[in-house]
């Protein structure tokens, strides 16, 4: 009988490759909740998390009830460059998605199986609300300077006027409107490129 003795290797439970993570399904739990356009509500959130993936955010002991302590503990995680950086916000002021979370969002919300969950259809409204923002954004002095390769020309105050922000909007609220029209203007090459330029100018120091 030989003496050596056979060892079982002892299995870790790793996630697999295609579930996301916690602060994963929040984003996507963010997205359907509208935070591509408006600051979306933790409890909004939660239900749509719960949705996406029914229990994983339940209590322990009552199957059935959202624990919204771990919700709100995932979205301060997606707001961690090392986890992505998907959001900005907070619980008082709501939450909405970056530009990097708004991509990952579109990106991943294909792939979630439960019916109707992944749909996202822009009203009329908003549509004709869209087309008119973008074309304010090509008339502004900010864009026009941008375009035509006089980059050094344009101003911190065309760059807000471009963004619609002033020296009252600042902090979380100035960094999401900037989010924002990141969001808005994606698929857009030119405009997408002018907004990273223009965000440099109104950055608060």
């Amino acid at each position: 009988m030989s003496t050596a003795r056979a060892t079982k290797k002892v299995s870790s439970k790793k996630k697999p490759r295609h579930e996301l993570a916690n602060h994963e399904v929040v984003v996507l739990a963010a997205y359907l909740a509208g935070a591509q356009k408006v600051s979306a509500d933790t409890e909004d959130i939660a239900i749509k998390a719960n949705e996406l993936a029914p229990g994983r955010f339940s209590w322990r002991k009552y199957k059935d009830q959202i624990n919204i302590d771990t919700v709100r503990k995932r979205l301060w995680d997606a707001t961690k460059d090392d986890k992505g950086a998907y959001l900005i916000g907070s619980e008082r002021t709501g939450w909405r998605l970056t530009k990097a979370g708004f991509d990952f969002a579109r990106r991943k919300i294909k792939g979630v199986a439960t019916a109707g969950l992944g749909k996202q259809r822009k009203s009329k409204s908003e549509g004709v609300a869209q087309t008119r923002e973008l074309k304010r954004m090509v008339s502004e002095d900010a864009f026009t300077k941008f375009a035509e390769g006089h980059q050094q020309e344009i101003t911190r105050s065309e760059a807000e006027r471009f963004f619609r922000i002033d020296d009252y909007v600042t902090g979380n609220a100035r960094a999401a409107k900037i989010e924002r029209f990141k969001i808005m203007v994606a698929g857009n090459k030119t405009l997408s490129q002018a907004i990273d330029f223009l965000s440099s100018l109104v950055r608060e120091n």
